[in-house]
């Protein structure tokens, strides 16, 4: 062999792995020819993985007569004048996605929550009653389980939605509005999206391929055919599809699924530490050069992110190695994290850069939620109250750094009487602070007729008294 060739041989040899990472990189068509290539084999890799779900709610109601309240139509006739109970079906159809191939299933929670009976259609058209596993409100995400025997279904297999990025093709695949399976195709418009629901984590995939009503907890795939996302929500002011739709990222659904097969509840690490976005404004205020980065603005004493020596005017600019720009983002992070263990932090602390350690601990329930309803003969006789503590008020979704009493429930009366509502949090009573509601029955006891109190109802304070005569009002 020439010394010409033998050169030109190693250069192929030295540059081929060079051309195989180029090849594998993300690209552009560059011809006609694969403009006109199909996504017919990664469809029909994943669709027999995508499932419709069915679910039906019996409510049962009442029909009442217009006299059922009025005190002298009840001394004769009693509970009587409330009707004849009656009963409604309430439908609703979604979709899922099959991720274990014994039968387990991710949907949506907002699919399946508060069902009575579930129903799982596969793409062949058989159907199986499925049951709940594990239901995850806060995420809005559901694990069920149908019951194949000894048969192996087709599933599909986890990416990594951290290495997702804007552009990439994805495709939709669920069951829009009840026609049956469909597929569309679109691109990832955007990442880390917030803002979009109630839901405590919000950190979505946002595409611009179709989604409508019916493809919620049906899957989102990349190319390689795997799942990258479940659809849960819209943008749309008509119902139907304006090309912005939103899905959870896979790791948290995996997160999820793994806590279900473990046999576990969901119990996700609590940070004990709550903060803002650094916008333009802050950072011009902080000397930064540009935005970025959560400025955090309260620490609760003693929780987790107190105990790994975060402080109030620090600057998270990461958590274990990824980059947070926003208070949703760092609460995403942290719920994809088991409790044990410490997760890494870089802050900057005035002009220094740090890493802290911050351990990942359970929201402790102190003091106990102790769910009272208030008996004596009192001016609040049959309210229903709970004390707040950071891990009842993550379960209800109540700010956790609210102390003081909850009001859960009251009679149409007391609450007429005494202007109270179901969800304000008593602050105060007779000028004492109220963490527990011991704090209420010590000063009933004192006076049961005559009682002033502040509460937080919404963000907004509120102060009212209440006397014997029925003399009441709020300011």
């Amino acid at each position: 062999m020439k010394p010409l060739q033998i050169l030109l041989l190693w250069s192929i040899l030295l540059l081929a792995p060079v051309n195989m990472l180029f090849a594998a990189e993300r690209r552009v068509p560059s011809s006609q020819k694969e403009v006109q290539l199909s996504y017919a084999p990664v469809v029909r890799r994943a669709a027999p993985a995508v499932v419709n779900i069915y679910t039906k709610r019996v409510i049962k109601t009442r029909s009442y007569s217009p006299f059922a309240n009025d005190p002298f139509f009840q001394r004769f006739f009693g509970n009587r004048l409330g009707g004849a109970p009656r009963q409604r079906i309430e439908r609703s159809l979604g979709s899922g996605v099959i991720v274990r191939p014994d039968g387990v299933i991710v949907t949506n929670h907002h699919v399946v929550g508060n069902a009575d009976e579930i129903t799982v259609a596969l793409s062949d058209k058989r159907e199986y009653e499925a049951k709940v596993i594990l239901d995850d409100e806060k995420a809005d995400l559901a694990v069920l389980r149908i019951d194949v025997g000894d048969e192996k279904l087709p599933i599909l297999k986890f990416s990594d939605s951290d290495l997702v990025e804007v552009g990439d093709l994805v495709l939709a695949i669920g069951d829009p509005f009840g026609v049956g399976q469909t597929v569309t195709s679109g691109i990832v418009s955007a990442l880390a999206r917030t803002q979009v629901s109630g839901k405590d984590y919000q950190f979505f995939i946002q595409t611009d391929a179709a989604v409508n009503p019916g493809n919620s907890g049906g899957a989102l795939i990349g190319m390689d055919g795997k799942l990258i996302g479940i659809n849960t929500a819209i943008f749309s002011r008509s119902g139907g599809s304006n090309g912005i739709g939103f899905a959870i990222p896979v790791n948290m659904v995996r997160h999820v699924v793994a806590t279900a097969l473990s046999g576990g509840k969901m119990v996700r690490p609590w940070f004990g530490g709550s903060g803002q976005a650094v916008t333009a404004d802050i950072a011009e205020s902080l000397g930064f050069d540009r935005p970025g980065g959560i400025l955090v603005d309260d620490i609760y004493p003693g929780g987790p992110a107190d105990r790994g020596g975060l402080r109030q005017g620090d600057v998270i600019l990461s958590i274990d190695g990824k980059e947070v720009s926003s208070p949703q983002a760092l609460q995403y992070y942290i719920g994809l994290k088991e409790v044990g263990g410490t997760v890494p932090l870089i802050i900057l602390r005035g002009e220094t850069k740090k890493t802290l350690h911050v351990p990942l601990k359970a929201a402790p329930e102190d003091p106990p939620r102790n769910i009272t309803t208030l008996k004596d003969d009192n001016i609040l006789y049959g309210i229903k109250l709970a004390n707040l503590s950071p891990a009842y008020a993550q379960e209800i979704g109540v700010n956790t750094y609210e102390k003081g009493v909850l009001v859960l429930e009251a009679p149409r009366a007391v609450m007429q009487r005494t202007s109270l509502r179901r969800g304000d949090i008593f602050k105060s009573v007779n000028g004492n602070k109220v963490r527990r509601i011991k704090d209420i029955e010590k000063a009933l006891y004192r006076d049961p007729r005559n009682i002033d109190f502040t509460i937080n109802r919404s963000g907004r304070q509120i102060e009212c008294v209440i006397q014997t005569e029925g003399r009441s009002y709020c300011r």
